[in-house]
């Protein structure tokens, strides 16, 4: 989450007649994640999200989204729902943007997680693809491994310049290496993508809320397992790991029905990926996000440090 186009009160009220939902009582910018603007909106009734669309969420993509989130809902899977105003109608026009308003869950999301956390973030991964095998619409991967190589030359520039000598190089490996490695018989389901700590919402120890649903796709399912692993066993500077909460992700997972052993087998390889796709992300993100954004930008250093360590012998053991 983020703000990059601002609204006003007037147009937050003008908005909220188009709905039962109460007057406005507060609007407030929320500046974490990088995608969307967003805004936690308060009214006389309940709190709500409002979510105006930017330049990476394809419009087109937004009915995806919605029968998506509206299949895990009916399957009782712990996902906000896209409020609708009285014709029925999810999706509107605010500040020149597309925008939803979308249920607000209540809880928390945590910096350090811990392993009954990270073992109940697993499980709730698992029950979401397992919801998901009756979901057959297919979305491919905007950011999937395909595509890698040419966002790597959106910012190759500024790789080595302003992070770190020889980055571009380290990078163009890697590249070179996932080419050849990468499996594409695994088996594939609608997956998050995206499922880093601020994405879930805790009550107590107990997930209350998996959100931020922009980067869903059809997706190797222990590809969005190793996305998940890469954001929950590091340290937010990639500089340490914590296996103990590694693998605990890895057992509340299984808890739902165990991987195919050539799944687990790849992961090590899908969690080099994982790293990669977000070091490229945050380096284009950082020479392209507006200076005056109201939005965290964030290292992509932190996921070098990841590569790393998944291409080390320590990397290897952690999904044996």
């Amino acid at each position: 989450m983020a703000v990059y186009t601002q609204v006003s009160a007037e147009k937050a009220q003008a908005l909220l007649r188009l709905y039962d939902v109460g007057s406005l009582v507060s609007l407030k910018g929320i500046a974490e994640g990088v995608e969307n603007s967003n805004f936690l909106l308060e009214t006389t009734q309940a709190r709500f999200i409002l979510t105006l669309y930017e330049n990476r969420v394809d419009p087109d993509d937004l009915p995806y989204f919605h029968r998506l989130l509206a299949h895990l809902h009916e399957a009782r899977c712990p996902v906000p729902r896209f409020i609708e105003d009285r014709k029925g109608q999810w999706l509107q026009d605010v500040a020149g943007r597309k925008a939803c308003l979308i249920e607000f869950l209540p809880g928390i999301s945590v910096s350090e997680p811990t392993e009954a956390r990270a073992a109940a973030v697993g499980m709730a991964l698992g029950q979401m693809h397992n919801a998901l095998k009756s979901f057959t619409e297919i979305k491919p991967n905007p950011l999937g491994q395909a595509s890698w190589r040419s966002l790597f030359g959106k910012c190759d520039a500024v790789a080595t310049e302003q992070f770190q000598p020889g980055l571009s190089s380290r990078i163009e490996r890697e590249l070179d290496w996932l080419d050849a490695n990468w499996p594409t018989d695994l088996p594939a389901v609608a997956s998050h993508t995206d499922l880093f700590p601020d994405n879930v919402l805790f009550n107590g120890d107990r997930v209350g809320g998996l959100i931020d649903f922009y980067f869903a796709c059809t997706e190797l399912r222990a590809y969005d397992l190793a996305v998940t692993h890469a954001a929950w066993s590091f340290s937010n500077d990639g500089g340490s790991c914590n296996t103990e909460v590694g693998k605990a992700l890895l057992d509340g997972y299984a808890s739902c029905g165990e991987l195919l052993a050539e799944e687990r087998h790849a992961l090590p390889v899908l969690a080099r990926g994982a790293s990669l796709r977000f070091l490229l992300t945050r380096l284009y993100d950082w020479i392209n996000t507006p200076a005056d954004a109201m939005v965290t930008r964030k290292d992509p250093l932190a996921f070098l440090k990841r590569l790393e360590y998944y291409s080390g012998v320590e990397g290897l053991g952690l999904f044996l």
